[in-house]
């Protein structure tokens, strides 16, 4: 290691950055024996240079201004962390402009703007690296880029927001609402003190929207993809899943169809099989199956966020930015490879449902149901209702039908003269099975 050490600019020190910062200098022997360079971190840009901060750090290497990394024709690599997408969108740019590698784990500006980057990638011939902006501390970017090149993507599917996930398993196990769970992860430090974009499945979308580009080529339109999140799901719910043979997890999907070439891509909360390995991934933990042509299914599973878990993504990527700095003739950045894919619009997704009424006790309700489904020709593979121990309402109860897979639209339509019924409740809560089974 006689060659001169390569610099690094850190932007951003909050929690991430911060075990960004602390493992290359704990580990930095070690690192730089696997990967035989050495490195040093030469400057870190904060938005405030008076905060307190929990990491020891000469005062010496912090700015308040990220453009001094850029700028600095001796610093090699730039890690991005400082969040948002305005002024890291700024600053990723600006980077790869001065032909500065850039490792990030910015979800959301990759999945809002990710084409004009690795375009703006490719033509300055600046890799852009992103680890860790899917799935925390799991190896999934590498994974699809690089251990499975070989195989055609058959289908994506996995829970990816951790916060969702410690909410859902709380409910299960303990039987709260959806609101005790959700201030439960709140105390614990799980969700932030506004949890919408946890919650409502945006950040899984995100997520889903690089794990699409990925395992399709190119970036995916952000407009297309359909999000549900998990605000409705109920104690009650859970019941009947248990009941039926299921649990009710927050799911990505993304699925190529051969026949049609379309791709779908949605997130919403999902009755999973308890027999799948899905079924079982608890608490703030995330996990990924990828079913590939030629591998079969794989599943990739560990913490999803978090200051260590994130920060060894992070690590794992300078470390490849370290070794293109010194073979620059090898580019292992992302580079979009095809023309975007037609998007299955939501309408046409196909899937199994779950469908709970509550319904006023009234001769006839299950007929009225039955005939408009039947009219959309949609099936009833199965009947329940209030789970024992549940008292009913007055004289309402709760009434589940487990529905043959068709097309979302056909139902839409049908539970909209559902609802015309005035002893049947307009606002059923539904939810996808999801056969993993399937092709």
């Amino acid at each position: 290691m006689t060659a001169k050490p390569l610099q690094i600019g850190l932007a951003g020190l909050g929690t991430v950055g911060t075990g960004v910062y602390e493992t290359l200098c704990r580990n930095h022997e070690l690192l730089e024996a696997r990967v035989q360079m050495s490195f040093e971190v030469k400057r870190v840009a904060v938005r405030d240079l008076g905060r307190p901060r929990d990491v020891a750090i000469d005062p010496a290497l912090l700015t308040d201004d990220w453009r001094t990394l850029v700028e600095d024709p001796d610093i090699d690599i730039i890690i991005e962390l400082i969040g948002g997408v305005t002024d890291a969108y700024e600053l990723i740019t600006a980077a790869l402009r001065a032909h500065k590698p850039v490792v990030t784990g910015n979800k959301a500006l990759l999945a809002e703007r990710g084409g004009e980057l690795f375009r703006l990638s490719a033509e300055t011939e600046a890799p852009l690296y992103f680890e860790a902006s899917c799935g925390g501390g799991i190896p999934i970017i590498q994974s699809l880029t690089a251990s499975l090149i070989c195989n055609n993507v058959e289908r994506i599917a996995g829970i990816i927001n951790g916060t969702s996930n410690y909410i859902l398993s709380a409910m299960e196990r303990k039987g709260v609402s959806y609101e005790e769970a959700l201030s439960a992860a709140r105390r614990k430090g799980y969700a932030e003190a506004d949890p919408s974009l946890d919650v409502n499945g945006r950040d899984a979308a995100h997520k889903a929207l690089i794990l699409a580009m990925l395992a399709y080529g190119t970036p995916v339109d952000p407009r297309a993809i359909a999000v549900y999140g998990i605000e409705r799901v109920t104690p009650v719910d859970f019941q009947f899943a248990h009941r039926l043979g299921y649990t009710i997890k927050l799911l990505v999907v993304i699925k190529h169809h051969e026949g049609s070439g379309k791709l779908e891509l949605r997130v919403q909360p999902s009755f999973v099989p308890k027999e799948h390995l899905l079924a079982n991934v608890n608490g703030v933990f995330n996990a990924i199956a990828v079913r590939g042509d030629i591998v079969g299914e794989t599943i990739f599973y560990g913490r999803g966020a978090g200051k260590n878990p994130t920060a060894s993504a992070v690590i794992g990527d300078v470390m490849l930015a370290m070794r293109d700095c010194r073979h620059p003739e090898h580019h292992s950045g992302f580079h979009p490879y095809t023309q975007a894919p037609e998007l299955m619009p939501a309408e046409e997704t196909v899937t199994p449902y779950y469908v709970r009424f509550l319904v006023q006790d009234r001769p006839g309700v299950i007929a009225a149901i039955a005939a408009e489904l039947a009219k959309k020709g949609i099936g009833i593979s199965a009947i329940t209702s209030t789970p024992h121990g549940e008292e009913e309402q007055a004289d309402s109860n709760d009434l589940v039908l487990l529905l043959h897979a068709c097309a979302w639209g056909k139902l839409k339509q049908a539970l909209r003269e559902i609802g015309n019924y005035d002893s049947i409740d307009r606002h059923p809560v539904v939810f996808r099975i999801e056969n993993f089974n399937e092709s």
